[in-house]
């Protein structure tokens, strides 16, 4: 049976720490808890779990401060968990079978991340495989009978574990002013980190967030080494923040680079609250209409449904047409992603 670490990274985490640390109790050979400053009772209650302790101070680096938790490691793998995470029995279950069973080659396990349409994340899968568990100390081995290399490619392995993202707090502001300063330093960042601030904008961004971003996002569009997709999700942005500041042709300029490129759900829900606005109804509809039936989201799931359809409902209201309004509010209502 393989040996298991837990590194987590806390902060101001009283109200979910026992119950994530209670769901891995027997689970875990060793728990290491780094506190980046916890101003509650966060640290009291870890200490009911463990004497592995360290306080960390804080940068704004996530990834240095979970290095600096994996380096205070000691077991054969690393499990590395949020505060806001829980497995339930039958996943518990799961998780011992993998620890019995797991082969020494395996390098990387992936489980099952669950609940997130649940909790407005910037997911736009409720059930999606992530690495979690992690060997702490890789052997390298030569491979090929002729021109031998060193094997560099970590062996994943995709488990059945589930394990149930349970947050009570939305992280945005938080996430939104950490772009903010970064972009404002001018780090250009990559394509991942791209996506998800473009998302974490669609999501749950306000007017503040998008203006704020717009600059940012309008050097993306012009980036000739940005991919089409990066590009599509800068155009996006700023097509928003520019309707949103009454900057009706950059709007134009940049909610056109998306529909010339095979279009959106997201831009033809901006093009429909630009008509709305404008008590155009019959071009609002339009648009709405091809953000709910006709296009596909790119950032946010709910801009190829319920959104899309609120605003048909809104529109034939507008119109005094109260029997669509209500068709389109029930079909919002109803729909799941």
């Amino acid at each position: 049976m393989i040996t298991v670490s837990l590194c987590m990274i806390v902060k101001n985490e009283e109200r979910v720490l026992a119950r994530c640390l209670d769901s891995l109790a027997g689970l875990m050979d060793e728990i290491v808890i780094v506190d980046t400053g916890s101003t509650d009772a966060t640290k009291q209650i870890a200490a009911r779990y463990t004497d592995r302790i360290y306080d960390y101070v804080w940068t704004g680096d996530f990834a240095a401060a979970r290095n600096y938790a994996f380096s205070k490691a000691t077991m054969e793998y690393i499990y590395s968990a949020d505060a806001d995470e829980v497995l339930d029995e039958p996943n518990r279950e799961a998780f011992r079978r993998l620890k019995e069973a797991l082969l020494p080659e395996i390098d990387v396990v992936q489980m099952y991340y669950a609940n997130q349409l649940a909790n407005n994340t910037i997911y736009n899968f409720d059930r999606e495989l992530r690495p979690k568990l992690f060997k702490r100390l890789r052997t390298f081995r030569w491979q090929g009978a002729i021109h031998e290399q060193i094997g560099l490619e970590p062996v994943i392995y995709d488990s059945d574990v589930e394990i149930c993202h349970m947050p009570e707090t939305n992280h945005k502001d938080r996430d939104l002013a950490a772009f903010a300063r970064m972009t404002g330093e001018g780090v250009r960042l990559d394509r991942r980190l791209h996506g998800i601030y473009a998302r974490e904008l669609f999501v749950s961004g306000e007017e503040r967030d998008f203006i704020a971003a717009g600059a940012f996002f309008r050097q993306s569009c012009q980036d000739t080494d940005r991919s089409l997709d990066e590009i599509r999700e800068a155009a996006c942005v700023a097509a928003r923040a520019a309707r949103l500041s009454g900057d009706v042709e950059d709007f134009f300029k940049y909610a056109m680079k998306v529909v010339a490129s095979d279009g959106c759900a997201e831009i033809c829900c901006e093009l429909g609250e630009f008509y709305l606005a404008k008590k155009d109804m019959d071009e609002a509809i339009v648009w709405f209409y091809n953000g709910a039936y006709e296009t596909e989201s790119i950032l946010n799931i709910h801009y190829g449904g319920d959104i899309p359809l609120r605003g048909l409902a809104r529109c034939y209201r507008e119109a005094g047409h109260a029997e669509q309004a209500a068709a389109y509010e029930k079909l919002a209502r109803e729909w799941k992603a």
